[in-house]
């Protein structure tokens, strides 16, 4: 944990208490500062309160004497409307950040920080895993593993980097963010009900090359109109920033490239992209990504592909969690909007696909030019009857309801079929919250499920 000592003898109003929130308050505290923290959940001020807090309304009067707010990164700021807390903190004149912000003022440390529609996580956890294979001390959170103020403390960059994935919603809160590398993948529509529009969402990742200067570089994904404006940007000023374009598209003479099965610096071959834990196109971009911020972290090119070649993925993408009668199945609940499943679907030739949930602004109507590499279609949850219409004749389906009977559907249809490189993929293109806790919650359902089936299948051949 690090003890934010420049708050001893303030006053602080915490609001949200999930991981980050309960986080920053025993930060707070640690540090010789007082905290009045609360949470709308019922659930989540009773976890607060069995943890030794003692959860008081944010009311104005409540309000009176803080220093500031720190707000969890789920709390709406601005869109569609503050939240009550937001707005009482705005009327009392109170800052109002987030955890990293707070880090950020502890620490000055050096970051290294990826952002990005999607591919943020993978990106983040295959960095720090490249840096911590090649020798180099760092410690990874943000909106992946732990809150950053869980973190371990590093007062100067010979003690350790911190390499931070960060959300819009994080970035929103942390008005003094500067990284030592930052990263930007992507920019394509999500959450814009928390931000108002794509121009303002663009202009929050955007954010995340703030206040670089000499000595720090800027590596950013130029396949998408938000992206390469925000680069054709950082290429009139005159910061001083190193600026690192990437692509999956082209190969780019100034830049880094990962066309066709092959990974280029400014042009040149370096290695292939032959990493079975990093299947398709979208782990391109990822892997540009992380040897462009592995380069600028001083790593050579040997020691970047060592680290690749040996990371083992990341839990719920694009994840192989078993093989029944030779059908691969693969866990990619992490794809919570079409986009994400895009990815998932260009990957793989014969799908079975499981998709469903809580649907998402457009549904699936984007994906109909990979609807030739479906056989099937399993159905669940509050989206499938709108995700039937979507396929109609093009993609036979059926409405499952449940996951574990869309695996078995799945599954029959596969064996059935008897085609070579079948791949049963759940990638739900939607949210989880119908049916589950969470993204994490489904897949590890999914993975039990699976795991189950393989069990009856050995037992059965026993």
């Amino acid at each position: 944990m690090i003890a934010l000592t420049h708050t001893r003898g303030q006053t602080w109003a915490v609001f949200g208490l999930a991981r980050s929130g309960l986080a920053t308050a025993r930060a707070l505290i640690a540090g010789g500062a007082e905290v009045r923290l609360w949470d709308d959940t019922e659930s989540s001020r009773a976890a607060a309160a069995a943890a030794g807090f003692q959860p008081m309304q944010l009311h104005e009067a409540a309000l009176v004497g803080c220093a500031g707010l720190a707000l969890a990164p789920g709390v709406p700021l601005t869109h569609p409307v503050p939240n009550q807390v937001v707005a009482n903190a705005q009327r009392a004149g109170l800052p109002i950040i987030g955890d990293i912000e707070l880090l950020l003022r502890e620490l000055k440390p050096v970051v290294y920080g990826i952002t990005g529609t999607n591919g943020k996580s993978t990106t983040t956890a295959l960095l720090a895993h490249v840096l911590t294979s090649a020798g180099r001390s760092m410690a990874m959170g943000g909106n992946i593993g732990q809150a950053v103020l869980d973190l371990p403390r590093f007062e100067s960059e010979a003690d350790g980097v911190y390499v931070i994935e960060m959300s819009s919603f994080q970035i929103d809160l942390t008005p003094g963010w500067q990284a030592r590398i930052a990263v930007l993948l992507n920019i394509t529509p999500d959450h814009l009900d928390r931000h108002g529009s794509m121009e303002a969402y663009a202009a929050i990742k955007a954010r995340i090359f703030g206040a670089q200067g000499a000595g720090d570089t800027a590596v950013i994904g130029v396949d998408d109109d938000h992206c390469r404006a925000i680069h054709a940007a950082l290429a009139s000023e005159q910061g001083g920033r190193s600026i690192v374009p990437i692509s999956i598209l082209r190969v780019l003479e100034q830049g880094v490239s990962a066309v066709n099965g092959t990974l280029y610096d400014n042009g040149k071959a370096v290695f292939a992209l032959d990493f079975p834990a990093l299947p398709g196109a979208h782990n391109g971009q990822n892997i540009a990504a992380v040897y462009a911020a592995a380069r600028a972290a001083g790593l050579d090119a040997a020691a970047i592909r060592s680290g690749i070649a040996s990371f083992p993925g990341l839990k719920h993408r694009l994840q192989r969690v078993g093989s029944i009668d030779g059908i691969s199945c693969i866990n990619d609940s992490k794809a919570t909007n079409a986009d994400s499943t895009e990815k998932a679907l260009a990957a793989f030739e014969n799908v079975y696909w499981i998709a469903g949930g809580k649907a998402k602004e457009g549904g699936i109507a984007s994906l109909k030019p990979l609807f030739p590499r479906i056989r099937r279609a399993s159905l669940i949850g509050e989206a499938a009857t709108a995700f039937a219409t979507t396929l109609g004749s093009a993609v036979p389906h059926a409405l499952c309801g449940t996951l574990d009977k869309a695996l078995d559907d799945a599954l029959a249809a596969a064996r059935r079929d008897r085609i070579q490189d079948a791949v049963v993929l759940l990638s739900p293109a939607c949210a989880s919250y119908d049916q589950f806790k969470s993204f994490e919650h489904r897949g590890d359902e999914f993975i039990r499920l699976v795991a189950e089936r393989s069990t009856d299948e050995q037992g059965a051949a026993a």
